[in-house]
């Protein structure tokens, strides 16, 4: 009995010792002239290994940089099993990732594709290129990957969207979108040239490694269906996955892992 429980401690004390490292840092930003959170999982064998690949996972409107570890407390498991980090930073109340050309406090493009890349690859062991990133995140944050990634390809190799706001367009009064981008009424340009459906044209096929995913109760699947027909028109390569789901997250906690495992295939492909 006393050895059962000594070997029962043991392991235990194994998977303590062997867990992966989360942490919640104050990273720069000159743009906005500030310090933003940000929770960043990292193996607990990190210094071990070859540079790691990243994954950047953005949070949705009125979210912030620690909703998927607090949802989504496996996220660890993944990091230390595949090694790999993530990264999770703050996008602001109704930022959308985009550099606002209305309030000089909201510019989380500058910020995340830009001064939190190079802070991440500065201070941790980093594959330093477009081969070893990739981003992802749900509703505004799905729109926020695709817009990053669609914009900034010389930095991001593979993207994916999660119940993703990819047209805004349809909800002009809807979540802080007239802030950021001033009234629809007033400045249709604005909301044409920064909505993730209307910059297909950046996009050539098979540069960039495309993931999309929406529940078919969700009210944003018929925005991410219309996306889908047009990366279609256009022979986009991506993959589309739809199932029974709406905007929450027991629907995200599952299509996470399905996001994590083409990001994983993605940098396989490309070591």
């Amino acid at each position: 009995m006393k050895k059962t429980l000594l070997s029962l401690c043991l392991l235990l004390l194994g998977f303590l010792v062997h867990a992966a490292h989360v942490d919640t840092l104050l990273t720069p930003s000159k743009a906005m002239n500030k310090q933003i959170k940000a929770v960043i999982i990292t193996p607990d064998d990190a210094s071990d290994k070859a540079p790691l690949p990243v994954v950047y996972l953005l949070h949705g409107y009125s979210g912030n940089y620690a909703d998927w570890i607090r949802q989504v407390p496996t996220l660890t498991q993944w990091v230390d099993r595949e090694h790999f980090m993530i990264v999770c930073p703050d996008g602001g109340f109704g930022s959308w990732y985009f550099d606002s050309p209305v309030d000089a406090h909201f510019q989380y493009e500058t910020y995340v594709a830009k001064e939190l890349v190079n802070w991440v690859d500065s201070h941790y062991n980093t594959i330093k290129d477009r081969k070893g990133r990739a981003i992802t995140g749900l509703s505004m944050g799905g729109h926020g990957a695709l817009y990053l990634a669609f914009r900034h390809q010389d930095v991001y190799g593979a993207a994916g969207s999660m119940s993703g706001g990819v047209d805004f367009r349809p909800f002009p009064n809807n979540w802080d979108l007239s802030k950021r981008l001033g009234a629809y009424a007033d400045f249709p340009d604005r909301w044409e040239k920064n909505t993730v459906t209307n910059l297909l044209y950046l996009l050539e096929p098979n540069k960039l490694a495309l993931i999309i995913d929406c529940g078919t109760e969700d009210f944003f699947f018929g925005v991410n269906q219309r996306l889908h027909e047009k990366l279609m028109e256009r022979n986009i390569p991506h993959d589309f996955i739809t199932r029974p789901g709406a905007h929450n997250w027991q629907y995200w906690t599952n299509s996470v892992q399905f996001q994590l495992l083409f990001m994983l295939h993605y940098f396989a492909a490309k070591s």
